[in-house]
């Protein structure tokens, strides 16, 4: 239709694109939207590209370097924030800054806060990657950063909750699309697990204590440290999904009152689903149990929204073939689906015992990270790029079917390498000789696990690469003069009028 469209009046409707793009420019911020997609695309290759070489540590130790500061201890938890707060962040924050403007027809309330925000966020995740590399940690999984950085991390958050919600409440549509339904929930629970989370009494500039204790403790820590799974890595791209997936296929959503009970469902029981950490721990039994019945419960809600996006698709399959930014949008729906199937099962206590402080909690982990919350980044902000700079499409659609490629390839060998090595694992820590000592030692587990390593690393330097390729694929989109692409549909409806 677009083709027919310019073969009929090709200047008119060239005018027509620009001015389009213009008003939405002056209608829109998307300037802190640019910033924050080009930061995800540099902090994703950074902090997977760690993610690679701590893999390669594993594999061959020497790389750790005898240095403190290399060492696997101080750059896994450099990995785990930058790829979470650092890549996810910034493509929560670009795709919800994009979405909550567009479905809202509305500005951001301050151009210069988006921008103070925007520099903050970025020093922010520069001061935590040195920190860390130094060594000055609490030592709390997703709540590492020391008090100073803390606080100024709540600050920038608060930040984004104005400039977010600000956006809704001078909004000139009477409803509230969904997806920023899920973004603000999304907003306000990640607010809640800063704050509590990293409750903490300061010693000296770099050094604190936490404000609770013992079993308290890790039950705070859980409670809300899952709620970065939940509500960051789950939740908040779910608001991702319920817009890009109904824009990418050209249909609506397929059932809105489905996607209402889903929020609701999601965000009621999430919060409720981290006790099934501490298994087998000072935890009483009944936090226990509660954390593993909520989290058995959540499949349903998690497959209800699985279910919506991949529905949205019906009379439309055709274009899988065709398309690739559909096809990593239309797979992270299978992993997201994959992943909360084997997040509920791991938290049944008998499972777990098998599963916990294995390399299948890793595997569980990459499954929902690389499947679901990379490949849902990855479709979304190819389908954002374009616009967001007035091109009609990428540089190259070769090139984002490649890397759709090299990521799905990667992810699968990185789970299933995790998933044999982890039941392997189990089931060797667990084996007990007739006379109640171990049969295998720590250092056996290890040597059965070197294979499994190796896969990995492969899995993980393909997912890297596929990072790599989208890196220069948007440098190429970006560096060409944006009336190009105007041009080139001109010409393609040329072609095919002749």
């Amino acid at each position: 239709m677009l083709f027919k469209l310019f073969a009929q009046c090709p200047s008119t409707c060239a005018k027509r694109i620009m001015n389009t793009a213009t008003q939405q420019a002056q209608a829109y911020n998307y300037k802190v939207v640019r910033q924050f997609t080009i930061a995800t695309l540099i902090w994703g290759l950074i902090g997977m590209s760690m993610g690679a070489f701590i893999a390669a540590q594993l594999v061959w130790p020497e790389l750790n370097f005898n240095l403190p500061w290399t060492s696997f201890g101080r750059i896994r938890p450099i990995h785990t924030n930058l790829v979470i707060f650092a890549f996810g962040g910034c493509a929560l924050i670009s795709t919800s800054f994009y979405i909550v403007q567009r479905s809202c027809y509305a500005r951001l309330p301050s151009d210069t806060a988006a921008s103070l925000f925007f520099w903050g966020w970025q020093a922010m995740l520069i001061a935590t990657v040195i920190s860390y590399a130094l060594g000055y940690t609490t030592t709390k999984e997703y709540a590492e950063m020391e008090w100073p950085f803390a606080i100024a991390l709540t600050v920038l958050w608060v930040t984004y909750a104005w400039l977010f919600f600000g956006t809704i409440l001078q909004r000139k549509t009477s409803h509230i699309y969904v997806a920023n339904w899920f973004y603000g929930a999304f907003i306000i629970v990640t607010a809640m697990v800063h704050i509590i989370n990293h409750a903490a009494v300061p010693v000296t500039l770099l050094k604190s204590y936490p404000l609770y204790s013992g079993a308290t403790d890790a039950m705070v820590q859980w409670w809300f440290g899952h709620s970065v799974v939940g509500f960051i890595l789950s939740v908040g791209f779910l608001g991702m999904m319920y817009y890009f997936v109904p824009k990418q296929v050209n249909r609506p959503i397929y059932s809105y009152r489905l996607s209402i009970v889903h929020f609701w469902a999601i965000i009621s029981i999430y919060i409720w689903a981290g006790p099934h950490h501490l298994h087998y721990t000072a935890l009483p039994d009944w936090a226990q149990s509660l954390g593993m019945a909520m989290s058995i419960i959540l499949l349903a809600p998690s497959w209800g929204g699985m279910i919506n996006g991949m529905m949205t698709l019906s009379g439309a399959w055709h274009k899988l073939r065709s398309d690739p930014i559909l096809r990593f949008l239309v797979v992270a729906l299978a992993f997201y689906g994959m992943s909360t199937f084997e997040g509920p099962m791991m938290a049944i206590k008998t499972v777990n015992s098998l599963s916990h402080y294995t390399d299948w909690t890793i595997g569980h982990v990459h499954a929902g990270a690389l499947g679901w919350v990379a490949m849902i980044s990855f479709g979304s902000l190819y389908h954002m790029i374009p616009k967001l700079w007035n091109h009609a499409e990428m540089y190259s659609t070769r090139l984002i079917n490649v890397h759709f490629w090299l990521a799905t390839a990667g992810t699968v060998i990185y789970i299933a390498a995790m998933w044999v090595n982890g039941l392997t694992q189990g089931l060797m820590w667990r084996a007990i000789n007739d006379d109640g000592t171990l049969s295998y030692s720590f250092v056996e587990v290890l040597e059965a696990s070197h294979a499994g390593y190796i896969a990995r690393l492969i899995g993980g330097s393909l997912f890297v690469l596929g990072m790599l390729l989208m890196v220069v694929n948007t440098w190429l989109t970006l560096r060409r003069p944006a009336q190009q692409s105007v041009q080139q549909h001109l010409n393609e409806a040329q072609t095919a009028e002749v």
